[in-house]
C-alpha cells in the first residue's frame, strides 16, 4: 500500500494513499479504537449539507473565489449521495465535542474538491479542510446543528409511522368489536369487556405518542450556526450569520431560525433530553403492548390462547412447532433500549461545563440510535404482527362464562356483601353466577338474563336498571 505523508501541530502520519480522510482522522481512529460502531452517516450527510451551505455563502461574499466553492459544493453533494460512505472511520463514542466527526468530513469534502480541480490528495494548499471548508464554521456550531436537522427529519418519519400504527390498532379495535372477553386487573379476573376495547386503549395511547413526536420537532427548530466556537460568532462575518441561516432554511426545507442566543444552543443541551424522553414515553406504551400481546397469545393451550399472533419463526431447537411471540419481543427490546439511551442522554447533557458540552457524541449517537430503531421497530411491529392478528373468539367467550366476574352487575341490585357471597359459592363449587342466582331465586330468569347481559356490562351505566318498557326498576327487585 502507498502512502503519502500529512503534518500537524503533533507532527506527521503515513495516510493510505487512497483514503480521502486526513490525519485528524487517522489521530482519531487510533486514539477512539473502541471496536463500536462508526458516526451515523445521516448525521454526516447533515455535516456535508452545512458544508455546501458555507461554501454557497461563502462564494457570495466572495470570501472563496468561485473554482473552490464550487468544487467544495459538487464533493459534498457526492458525500451527501453515499459515494464516500467508506471514508467515515471515526467512532461514535469520541473525545472531543465531535471535533474529529467534524474534521472526517472537513478533509474528505476537501481531497475530493482537490481532485475535481485537478490536485492530487493530501495537497491542502488547493483546498484546505479548515481554511476553506471549515470556513466561518466551528464544529461546536456545525455539529449541534446538524444532529438537530437530523433528529427533525427522523422525528417527521417517525411520527408517520407512529400513525399508521394508530391506524392499524384503530382497525383492530372496529374488527374486534363483538368480541366478548375477560377483563383482567392485576392478573386478575375483573370485568367483561371487548376485545376492541383493549385495542382501542391501545390506539388512544400511541394516538398520544405520534402527537407529542409531531409536536416537539419545534424544539429543534432554533440552531446556532454562525455562533462558531462559543457562540459569541468570532471569525464569521454579520453578512454570513443572517446568510447561512437563510441558506440552510433553502436546501433543508425546514422552518429553521437563527437562535437569538446561539451561546445558550452551543453550551445547553436540554432540547435534546426533551426529546429523547418523548421517545422514551413511547417505548413505555410500546412495550406495555408488546407484553400484553405475549399474555394474550401465550399457549397456544396452556396459556389465556384469547388472540392468536402471525407465526413469523420456527421457535425452539428441541421442541417441535413451538412459535414464539418474536415481533412483541423485538419491539419490547427496542422500547428498553430506547430507555437506556435517555439515561445516557440525560447524563451527557447534564455533564456539560461551562461553554460546551463536550459529550454530544454521545446525544447524538444515543438520540439517533433510539429515533431508527423505534421508526423500524414501529414499522415492523405494524406490518408483521398487529395487521395479523386474529381473536379466538370461543376461548375468550369461554373464559368469560367460567370467570365470576359478572357479579360486579349485581352489586346496584343486592349490594356489595351478598353479591360477594354469590361469588364465593360459584367459585367453591365451581358453577356459574348465572346458575347459583336461578338455584336461589334472587331474580326471575329474565330479570338475571337482564342484569348479566356480558354486552351491556361493557358500556356504561347499571345492567338491569331498566325494564324493557324502559322504566327504571328499584334495585332487588324481582319481575
Amino acid at each position: 500500500m502507498n502512502f503519502r505523508i500529512e503534518k500537524d501541530n503533533i507532527g506527521e502520519l503515513d495516510i493510505p494513499e487512497t483514503s480521502y480522510y486526513g490525519i485528524n482522522t487517522q489521530r482519531a481512529q487510533e486514539n477512539f479504537n473502541l471496536g463500536s460502531k462508526s458516526v451515523n452517516l445521516k448525521l454526516i450527510y447533515e455535516i456535508a449539507l452545512l458544508k455546501k451551505a458555507a461554501a454557497m455563502v461563502n462564494k457570495r461574499l466572495k470570501q472563496l473565489t468561485e473554482d473552490k466553492a464550487k468544487a467544495i459544493i459538487q464533493a459534498s453533494e457526492e458525500v451527501i449521495e453515499g459515494n464516500f460512505n467508506h471514508e467515515f472511520v471515526v467512532s461514535a463514542f469520541q473525545g472531543g465535542a465531535g471535533t474529529s466527526t467534524n474534521m472526517n468530513v472537513n478533509e474528505v469534502i476537501a481531497n475530493r474538491a482537490i481532485e475535481i480541480l485537478g490536485g492530487k490528495k493530501g495537497h491542502y494548499e488547493v483546498v484546505h479542510p479548515l481554511n476553506d471548508v471549515n470556513m466561518s464554521q466551528s464544529t461546536n456550531d456545525v455539529y449541534p446543528t446538524a444532529l438537530r436537522i437530523t433528529a427533525i427529519h427522523m422525528l417527521r418519519k417517525l411520527s408517520l409511522s407512529l400513525a399508521q400504527l394508530q391506524e392499524a390498532l384503530q382497525e383492530k379495535e372496529n374488527e374486534f368489536s363483538d368480541v366478548l372477553k375477560l377483563g383482567r386487573t392485576e392478573l386478575m379476573d375483573a370485568l367483561p369487556m371487548m376485545l376492541g376495547q383493549e385495542f382501542g386503549a391501545y390506539a388512544k395511547a400511541i394516538e398520544r405518542d405520534r402527537w407529542r413526536v409531531y409536536k416537539v420537532e419545534e424544539r429543534l427548530r432554533q440552531i446556532n450556526l454562525g455562533g462558531t466556537a462559543i457562540g459569541t460568532g468570532v471569525n464569521a462575518s454579520l453578512k454570513y450569520i443572517f446568510m447561512i441561516t437563510d441558506t440552510i432554511q433553502e436546501l433543508t426545507g425546514l422552518g429553521l431560525a437563527r437562535s437569538d442566543y446561539p451561546m445558550d444552543i452551543t453550551q445547553n443541551n436540554d432540547v435534546f433530553v426533551e426529546v429523547s424522553g418523548l421517545l422514551k414515553a413511547c417505548g413505555t406504551n410500546l412495550l406495555k403492548i408488546s407484553n400484553d400481546l405475549r399474555l394474550l397469545s401465550s399457549g397456544p393451550k396452556g396459556g389465556l390462547g384469547e388472540i392468536e399472533l402471525p407465526q413469523m419463526q420456527a421457535g425452539s431447537t428441541i421442541m417441535p412447532g413451538k412459535v414464539n411471540p418474536v415481533i412483541p419481543e423485538m419491539i419490547g427490546q427496542v422500547a428498553m433500549r430506547v430507555m437506556a439511551n435517555d439515561y445516557a442522554i440525560t447524563m451527557a447533557a447534564s455533564s456539560g461545563q461551562l461553554e460546551l458540552n463536550a459529550f454530544m457524541p454521545l446525544i447524538a449517537e444515543s438520540l439517533l440510535e433510539s429515533l431508527e430503531l423505534l421508526n423500524n421497530g414501529v414499522t415492523i411491529f405494524r406490518e408483521k404482527c398487529i395487521e395479523g392478528i386474529i381473536p379466538n373468539k370461543e376461548k375468550c367467550r369461554a373464559t368469560l362464562e367460567k370467570s365470576a366476574v359478572l357479579a360486579a352487575a349485581l352489586v346496584n341490585h343486592i349490594g356489595y356483601d351478598q353479591a360477594a357471597q354469590i361469588v364465593r359459592k360459584a367459585l367453591r363449587e365451581n358453577r356459574t353466577i348465572r346458575g347459583v342466582l336461578r338455584e336461589e331465586k334472587v331474580f326471575s330468569n329474565d330479570k338475571i338474563d337482564e342484569i348479566l347481559n356480558p354486552f351491556e356490562v361493557t358500556k356504561p351505566g347499571i345492567p338491569g336498571m331498566f325494564g324493557v318498557s324502559g322504566v327504571p326498576q328499584v334495585p332487588g327487585e324481582s319481575d
